[in-house]
């Protein structure tokens, strides 16, 4: 039983540390500052209009929601993550598949031998795990094809904004020309408006959901042309051509550090697959792993220095911009 528990916790700090380091590079704490001092000057008070919508929320979730929202950690955030991805999934759903997958793995596994403590913790693992990789990269696909989009919306803004319509009509227009992730946000600014939220009220809740840089400069620069005055079609044509600058910049630096990337990603999955491949070829041979203890402690630390490795390696070519 220790050894099995040992292998488990050494799993999991080697995943860890592996997830932590090809996660990117955290927004710095000075940017983080400048945001937090925004708001509180320009106000995100609640509304009458706040509240109304939050009971509306609550009263659309449904039994099963509920009930997972009190067994998984944390269900605010994760629900605030669903909604990132612009899909319907709700927290029940999103339970029910976790709970499914990981019944499912941990029977596949008990079926090829495994050991019913390491299969049920392999099984909650890959149940927890795998949903939360799909939302993830569901995020991370609406969110780069908002950024790609985004410039051409502002220029859409600056073309309204000179020919003499008011922002609110602009942001109306921009949600009803262009399709995708763009005009869905836009449009849902526009509705929030149409129902008495101020417009700083609903470009910053907007900017909190979707957590681009891009977006928030976009906010940022509406909210001091707002209090200092002065050109505001000049001021986003400006923005809009720092934005395209700055995705040329991360497409270049992508183009640059892939092979590394791919590297990484080889080397790191091959020891992982070629064991997952003579498991099921021989079950029996493999499971000497989780019960001599010197093939533990070498096993131990060859994931140990592989996810160094690794999580040098993935410093080495993160880059904030």
């Amino acid at each position: 039983m220790a050894p099995l528990l040992l292998v488990m916790i050494g799993a999991s700090i080697v995943l860890g540390m592996i997830v932590f380091a090809f996660a990117g590079p955290s927004p710095g704490r000075a940017k983080s500052r400048r945001l937090v001092a925004l708001r509180e000057r320009h106000g995100d008070e609640i509304t009458v209009a706040d509240a109304h919508m939050r009971r509306i929320s609550h009263a659309r979730d449904t039994k099963m929601d509920l009930a997972f929202g009190r067994i998984l950690p944390n269900p605010v955030q994760l629900a605030k993550r669903l909604a990132m991805t612009g899909k319907d999934w709700t927290v029940g759903q999103y339970g029910m598949a976790t709970a499914g997958i990981a019944l499912v793995v941990a029977a596949l596994m008990l079926f090829k031998g495994m050991p019913i403590l390491l299969a049920l913790l392999f099984g909650l693992f890959v149940g927890i795990g795998l949903p939360h990789l799909v939302v993830g990269k569901t995020i991370k696909r609406r969110v780069t094809k908002f950024t790609a989009k985004f410039p051409d919306a502002i220029e859409l803004l600056v073309r309204g904004l000179r020919s003499g319509l008011p922002i609110s009509e602009t942001i109306g227009v921009v949600g009803q020309e262009l399709d995708g992730p763009v005009g869905e946000e836009f449009r849902s600014v526009s509705d929030k408006m149409k129902i008495g939220r101020t417009m700083d009220a609903a470009l910053q809740e907007t900017a909190d959901r979707l957590g681009t840089p891009e977006f928030q400069f976009f906010v940022i620069t509406i909210a001091i042309q707002r209090e200092t005055g002065g050109n505001l079609a000049e001021t986003l044509a400006n923005l809009a051509n720092v934005l395209r600058m700055r995705g040329q910049m991360k497409l270049k630096i992508k183009a640059m550090s892939s092979e590394s990337k791919a590297s990484a990603y080889i080397i790191g999955a091959l020891p992982f697959i070629v064991f997952g491949l003579i498991w099921f070829i021989n079950g029996t041979y493999m499971q000497r792993f989780f019960v001599d203890e010197r093939l533990i402690m070498i096993g131990m630390g060859g994931m140990t220095w592989m996810a160094i490795g690794a999580f040098i390696m993935a410093k080495m070519i993160n880059f904030e911009i």
